[in-house]
């Protein structure tokens, strides 16, 4: 098995990714475009976060790379991995949340991540991971349709299992327990991954980097144009309430950034820029807005 680690390959093409999904947003848009922080973490690294806001088609888009080191890994990530404390550690990646205008538009979440951990005189533990996810307010069938099939052919070259395992695990994470519901209508999610070795490891994360803009961007050029009222919007804000609620309780992802000493503004960007709540809200029965808890808010297969 292929174990020799090139950390230098993985933060160019995570890099490249950040230019590419950026650049493949900014095409939708006419009057605005991505602004961009350098930032610099005090105890190692630092990263490179775009946020695209008040867009025609995106209310806000961020896109972020971050690579930041330290001495001793955060709570967060040897919690599960105690045999890590006490290791130097590197991590680096590329997060995004897409939050778009059009409650017809479904928000969007991608996520490519390495980490290492390090200590001399004994071979480093690394591993991939990442994912995406889509998390529509007013489903289509063939949107959905066309997002999980992007995710299984782009796994397919990996394993026949794999797009199975990966979307079985994505339904479990993104799951809000306290609403007995999943964030949306899942896709791929998958951690600690280096049995296969660095190589191939390494391709499956670029296949999952590189998916997510043939996965997403159909369904935003379907759907943007869709006229919407009141109604649709308040729902959507509405909805966006359980994203912050995911985000702020559960997301390991958000525990790590804070616990690692991040840059706060770059980790809660995946924060909507509006969100609603309601006491008790219940949709109206054979609504749209049911048919979103009935049919589409409980793992299945597509």
């Amino acid at each position: 098995m292929d174990n020799q680690v090139d950390k230098h390959a993985v933060k160019s093409f995570l890099l490249d990714l950040q230019d590419r999904i950026c650049q493949a947003l900014e095409q939708q848009e006419t009057t605005v475009s991505f602004e961009q922080d350098q930032w610099q973490r005090e105890e190692g690294g630092g990263g490179r976060s775009r946020v695209l806001r008040s867009g025609e088609i995106f209310e806000q888009a961020g896109v972020n790379f971050s690579h930041v080191y330290g001495a001793e890994m955060p709570a967060s990530a040897t919690a599960h991995r105690p045999e890590l404390a006490g290791r130097r550690f590197e991590a680096m990646g590329v997060s995004l949340v897409i939050h778009p205008r059009n409650p017809y538009v479904p928000t969007s979440h991608a996520n490519v991540r390495f980490f290492i951990a390090e200590k001399d005189g004994e071979a480093p533990v690394w591993w991939f991971g990442g994912g995406f996810d889509l998390t529509p307010f007013y489903p289509f069938e063939e949107d959905c349709q066309h997002w999980h099939d992007t995710a299984k052919q782009l796994c397919a070259p990996f394993g026949d299992n794999v797009y199975s395992e990966h979307k079985a695990w994505c339904d479990q994470y993104f799951f809000l327990p306290h609403r007995n519901e999943t964030r949306g209508v899942g896709g791929l999610f998958f951690d600690d991954l280096n049995q296969w070795g660095f190589e191939k490891s390494f391709a499956y994360m670029q296949a999952v980097g590189n998916g997510y803009i043939d996965a997403y961007m159909p369904i935003v050029k379907q759907r943007y144009h869709l006229p919407y009222g009141e109604r649709e919007r308040e729902f959507q804000l509405y909805r966006r309430g359980r994203y912050v609620e995911f985000n702020l309780v559960y997301d390991r992802g958000t525990l790590f950034g804070l616990q690692s000493g991040g840059r706060t503004e770059s980790i809660l960007m995946s924060m909507p820029p509006l969100a609603r709540w309601e006491y008790c809200y219940e949709p109206e029965p054979n609504s749209a807005e049911a048919r979103l808890y009935q049919d589409f808010l409980q793992p299945r297969e597509w």
